[in-house]
Protein backbone atom coordinates (compact mmCIF):
# COMPACT_ATOMS: atom_id res chain seq x y z
CA UNK A 1 0.00 0.00 0.00
CA UNK A 2 3.03 2.28 0.19
CA UNK A 3 2.82 2.94 -3.54
CA UNK A 4 -0.78 4.15 -3.34
CA UNK A 5 0.22 6.71 -0.71
CA UNK A 6 3.26 7.64 -2.81
CA UNK A 7 1.01 8.22 -5.84
CA UNK A 8 -1.40 10.38 -3.85
CA UNK A 9 1.40 12.52 -2.42
CA UNK A 10 3.02 13.07 -5.82
CA UNK A 11 -0.30 13.93 -7.49
CA UNK A 12 -2.11 15.63 -4.61
CA UNK A 13 -2.49 18.82 -6.65
CA UNK A 14 -4.32 16.90 -9.41
CA UNK A 15 -6.46 14.51 -7.36
CA UNK A 16 -9.37 16.94 -6.64
CA UNK A 17 -9.56 17.96 -10.31
CA UNK A 18 -9.52 14.37 -11.56
CA UNK A 19 -12.12 13.33 -9.01
CA UNK A 20 -14.32 16.21 -10.15
CA UNK A 21 -13.92 15.21 -13.82
CA UNK A 22 -14.76 11.55 -13.16
CA UNK A 23 -17.84 12.58 -11.18
CA UNK A 24 -18.91 15.12 -13.80
CA UNK A 25 -18.59 12.72 -16.72
CA UNK A 26 -20.17 9.88 -14.76
CA UNK A 27 -23.29 11.81 -13.82
CA UNK A 28 -23.97 13.26 -17.27
CA UNK A 29 -25.44 11.66 -20.37
CA UNK A 30 -23.99 14.44 -22.51
CA UNK A 31 -20.75 12.53 -23.07
CA UNK A 32 -20.21 9.48 -25.25
CA UNK A 33 -18.81 6.22 -23.92
CA UNK A 34 -15.57 7.03 -25.78
CA UNK A 35 -15.28 10.48 -24.17
CA UNK A 36 -15.85 9.06 -20.70
CA UNK A 37 -13.31 6.30 -21.20
CA UNK A 38 -10.72 8.68 -22.69
CA UNK A 39 -10.81 10.71 -19.48
CA UNK A 40 -10.02 7.64 -17.38
CA UNK A 41 -7.46 6.30 -19.87
CA UNK A 42 -5.50 9.57 -19.73
CA UNK A 43 -5.66 9.80 -15.94
CA UNK A 44 -4.40 6.25 -15.45
CA UNK A 45 -1.33 6.91 -17.59
CA UNK A 46 -0.39 9.86 -15.36
CA UNK A 47 -1.10 7.92 -12.17
CA UNK A 48 0.98 4.91 -13.19
CA UNK A 49 3.92 7.05 -14.25
CA UNK A 50 3.82 8.95 -10.95
CA UNK A 51 3.73 5.64 -9.09
CA UNK A 52 6.88 4.43 -10.88
CA UNK A 53 4.98 1.68 -12.68
CA UNK A 54 5.67 0.96 -16.34
CA UNK A 55 3.05 -0.92 -18.33
CA UNK A 56 4.66 -3.20 -20.91
CA UNK A 57 1.73 -4.16 -23.14
CA UNK A 58 1.76 -6.80 -25.87
CA UNK A 59 -0.73 -8.28 -28.32
CA UNK A 60 -3.03 -5.32 -28.86
CA UNK A 61 -3.26 -6.45 -32.49
CA UNK A 62 -5.04 -9.59 -31.24
CA UNK A 63 -8.03 -7.63 -29.96
CA UNK A 64 -11.08 -7.98 -32.25
CA UNK A 65 -11.47 -4.87 -34.40
CA UNK A 66 -15.24 -4.73 -34.22
CA UNK A 67 -18.17 -5.94 -32.14
CA UNK A 68 -18.11 -6.84 -28.47
CA UNK A 69 -15.86 -9.26 -26.65
CA UNK A 70 -15.00 -10.32 -23.11
CA UNK A 71 -11.50 -10.28 -21.66
CA UNK A 72 -10.61 -12.83 -19.00
CA UNK A 73 -7.38 -11.86 -17.19
CA UNK A 74 -5.74 -13.60 -14.28
CA UNK A 75 -6.25 -11.63 -11.07
CA UNK A 76 -3.09 -10.76 -9.15
CA UNK A 77 -4.06 -7.74 -7.13
CA UNK A 78 -5.48 -4.27 -6.76
CA UNK A 79 -3.39 -2.86 -9.62
CA UNK A 80 -4.78 -5.14 -12.35
CA UNK A 81 -7.50 -2.79 -13.57
CA UNK A 82 -5.06 0.15 -13.75
CA UNK A 83 -2.88 -1.85 -16.14
CA UNK A 84 -5.93 -2.61 -18.28
CA UNK A 85 -7.16 0.99 -18.28
CA UNK A 86 -3.80 2.33 -19.47
CA UNK A 87 -3.09 -0.29 -22.14
CA UNK A 88 -6.54 -0.92 -23.65
CA UNK A 89 -7.26 1.90 -26.10
CA UNK A 90 -10.97 1.33 -26.68
CA UNK A 91 -13.70 1.67 -24.05
CA UNK A 92 -14.50 -1.33 -21.91
CA UNK A 93 -16.28 -1.89 -18.65
CA UNK A 94 -16.12 -4.58 -16.00
CA UNK A 95 -17.89 -6.76 -13.46
CA UNK A 96 -17.04 -6.00 -9.84
CA UNK A 97 -18.11 -7.59 -6.58
CA UNK A 98 -20.96 -5.80 -4.82
CA UNK A 99 -18.80 -5.11 -1.75
CA UNK A 100 -16.92 -2.45 -3.75
CA UNK A 101 -19.95 -0.32 -4.59
CA UNK A 102 -19.35 2.25 -1.84
CA UNK A 103 -15.55 2.44 -1.99
CA UNK A 104 -14.48 6.00 -2.77
CA UNK A 105 -13.31 6.48 -6.36
CA UNK A 106 -14.26 2.89 -7.26
CA UNK A 107 -17.89 3.95 -6.86
CA UNK A 108 -17.39 6.88 -9.21
CA UNK A 109 -15.59 4.76 -11.82
CA UNK A 110 -18.38 2.17 -11.68
CA UNK A 111 -20.85 4.91 -12.52
CA UNK A 112 -18.59 6.42 -15.19
CA UNK A 113 -18.21 3.13 -17.06
CA UNK A 114 -21.63 1.72 -16.19
CA UNK A 115 -19.99 -1.35 -14.70
CA UNK A 116 -21.96 -4.29 -13.31
CA UNK A 117 -22.12 -5.11 -9.61
CA UNK A 118 -22.33 -8.81 -8.79
CA UNK A 119 -23.43 -10.26 -5.46
CA UNK A 120 -21.56 -13.54 -5.33
CA UNK A 121 -23.81 -14.78 -2.50
CA UNK A 122 -26.98 -14.29 -4.57
CA UNK A 123 -27.18 -16.76 -7.47
CA UNK A 124 -30.29 -15.19 -8.98
CA UNK A 125 -28.76 -11.70 -8.97
CA UNK A 126 -25.52 -13.07 -10.44
CA UNK A 127 -27.40 -14.71 -13.31
CA UNK A 128 -29.20 -11.42 -14.04
CA UNK A 129 -25.84 -9.66 -14.24
CA UNK A 130 -24.48 -12.34 -16.56
CA UNK A 131 -27.55 -12.07 -18.81
CA UNK A 132 -27.35 -8.27 -18.93
CA UNK A 133 -23.64 -8.41 -19.62
CA UNK A 134 -24.21 -10.90 -22.46
CA UNK A 135 -26.80 -8.65 -24.08
CA UNK A 136 -24.53 -5.62 -23.86
CA UNK A 137 -21.67 -7.57 -25.43
CA UNK A 138 -24.02 -8.60 -28.25
CA UNK A 139 -24.68 -4.88 -28.71
CA UNK A 140 -20.95 -4.21 -29.09
CA UNK A 141 -19.67 -3.41 -25.59
CA UNK A 142 -16.40 -4.84 -24.27
CA UNK A 143 -16.12 -6.34 -20.79
CA UNK A 144 -13.50 -7.55 -18.35
CA UNK A 145 -14.24 -10.22 -15.76
CA UNK A 146 -11.73 -11.90 -13.46
CA UNK A 147 -12.52 -15.59 -13.74
CA UNK A 148 -10.63 -16.54 -10.57
CA UNK A 149 -13.24 -14.62 -8.61
CA UNK A 150 -10.65 -13.19 -6.24
CA UNK A 151 -6.97 -12.23 -6.45
CA UNK A 152 -4.61 -15.16 -6.15
CA UNK A 153 -2.34 -13.58 -3.49
CA UNK A 154 0.35 -15.90 -4.79
CA UNK A 155 2.27 -13.78 -7.29
CA UNK A 156 2.18 -15.14 -10.82
CA UNK A 157 0.50 -18.41 -9.80
CA UNK A 158 -3.14 -18.77 -10.85
CA UNK A 159 -6.16 -20.00 -8.95
CA UNK A 160 -8.71 -22.18 -10.72
CA UNK A 161 -10.98 -20.26 -13.10
CA UNK A 162 -14.68 -20.36 -12.20
CA UNK A 163 -16.78 -21.92 -14.94
CA UNK A 164 -19.80 -19.72 -14.23
CA UNK A 165 -18.00 -16.57 -15.35
CA UNK A 166 -17.87 -17.96 -18.91
CA UNK A 167 -21.64 -18.27 -19.19
CA UNK A 168 -21.77 -14.64 -20.29
CA UNK A 169 -19.52 -15.37 -23.27
CA UNK A 170 -21.53 -18.46 -24.23
CA UNK A 171 -24.78 -16.48 -24.06
CA UNK A 172 -23.31 -13.63 -26.12
CA UNK A 173 -21.56 -16.01 -28.56
CA UNK A 174 -18.68 -13.56 -28.46
CA UNK A 175 -14.89 -13.80 -28.68
CA UNK A 176 -13.11 -14.73 -25.44
CA UNK A 177 -9.81 -12.87 -25.02
CA UNK A 178 -7.40 -14.48 -22.52
CA UNK A 179 -5.23 -11.81 -20.87
CA UNK A 180 -2.01 -12.64 -19.02
CA UNK A 181 -0.95 -10.23 -16.28
CA UNK A 182 2.62 -10.62 -15.05
CA UNK A 183 4.05 -8.98 -11.90
CA UNK A 184 0.95 -6.83 -11.44
CA UNK A 185 0.89 -7.79 -7.76
CA UNK A 186 4.21 -6.00 -7.23
CA UNK A 187 2.61 -2.59 -7.68
CA UNK A 188 0.09 -2.47 -4.81
CA UNK A 189 0.37 -5.82 -3.02
CA UNK A 190 3.97 -5.48 -1.88
CA UNK A 191 5.29 -2.92 0.59
CA UNK A 192 7.57 -1.18 -1.91
CA UNK A 193 7.80 1.90 -4.13
CA UNK A 194 10.67 0.62 -6.26
CA UNK A 195 10.35 0.98 -10.02
CA UNK A 196 8.32 -1.94 -11.35
CA UNK A 197 7.29 -3.14 -14.80
CA UNK A 198 3.93 -4.83 -15.20
CA UNK A 199 3.46 -6.92 -18.32
CA UNK A 200 0.09 -7.40 -19.93
CA UNK A 201 -0.41 -9.79 -22.84
CA UNK A 202 -3.62 -9.68 -24.87
CA UNK A 203 -3.71 -13.14 -26.38
CA UNK A 204 -5.41 -14.48 -29.50
CA UNK A 205 -9.18 -14.65 -29.07
CA UNK A 206 -11.12 -17.87 -28.81
CA UNK A 207 -14.10 -17.45 -31.12
CA UNK A 208 -17.54 -18.92 -30.54
CA UNK A 209 -17.16 -21.57 -33.25
CA UNK A 210 -14.09 -22.83 -31.39
CA UNK A 211 -15.79 -23.23 -28.01
CA UNK A 212 -19.50 -23.73 -28.76
CA UNK A 213 -19.25 -27.49 -28.23
CA UNK A 214 -17.38 -27.12 -24.93
CA UNK A 215 -18.83 -27.03 -21.43
CA UNK A 216 -18.06 -23.92 -19.39
CA UNK A 217 -15.83 -26.03 -17.13
CA UNK A 218 -13.76 -26.98 -20.18
CA UNK A 219 -13.59 -23.37 -21.38
CA UNK A 220 -12.37 -22.29 -17.94
CA UNK A 221 -9.60 -24.90 -17.98
CA UNK A 222 -8.53 -23.94 -21.52
CA UNK A 223 -8.36 -20.20 -20.83
CA UNK A 224 -6.41 -20.76 -17.62
CA UNK A 225 -4.00 -23.08 -19.46
CA UNK A 226 -3.30 -20.49 -22.17
CA UNK A 227 -2.57 -17.77 -19.62
CA UNK A 228 -0.30 -20.06 -17.59
CA UNK A 229 1.60 -21.01 -20.75
CA UNK A 230 2.10 -17.34 -21.67
CA UNK A 231 3.41 -16.53 -18.18
CA UNK A 232 5.78 -19.51 -18.23
CA UNK A 233 7.00 -18.73 -21.76
CA UNK A 234 7.72 -15.15 -20.75
CA UNK A 235 9.83 -16.19 -17.79
CA UNK A 236 11.70 -18.74 -19.88
CA UNK A 237 12.50 -16.00 -22.40
CA UNK A 238 13.93 -13.81 -19.63
CA UNK A 239 16.17 -16.66 -18.46
CA UNK A 240 17.75 -16.86 -21.91
CA UNK A 241 18.86 -13.21 -21.92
Amino acid sequence: MKRILFMVIRLIYMVPYWFYKICKYGKSDCYTEEEKYDQLHSIMHRINRAGRVTIDAHGMENLPKKDGYIMFPNHQGLFDTLALFESHEKPFTFVVKKEMENVILVKQIIRLLKAQLMDREDLRQSMKVIAKMAQEVKDGRRYVIFAEGTRSRNGNKLLDFKAGTFKSAVMAKCPIVPVALIDSYKAFDTNSIKQVTVQIHYMEPIYYNDYKEMRTTEIAVEVKKRIEEKINQTYEKFKNY
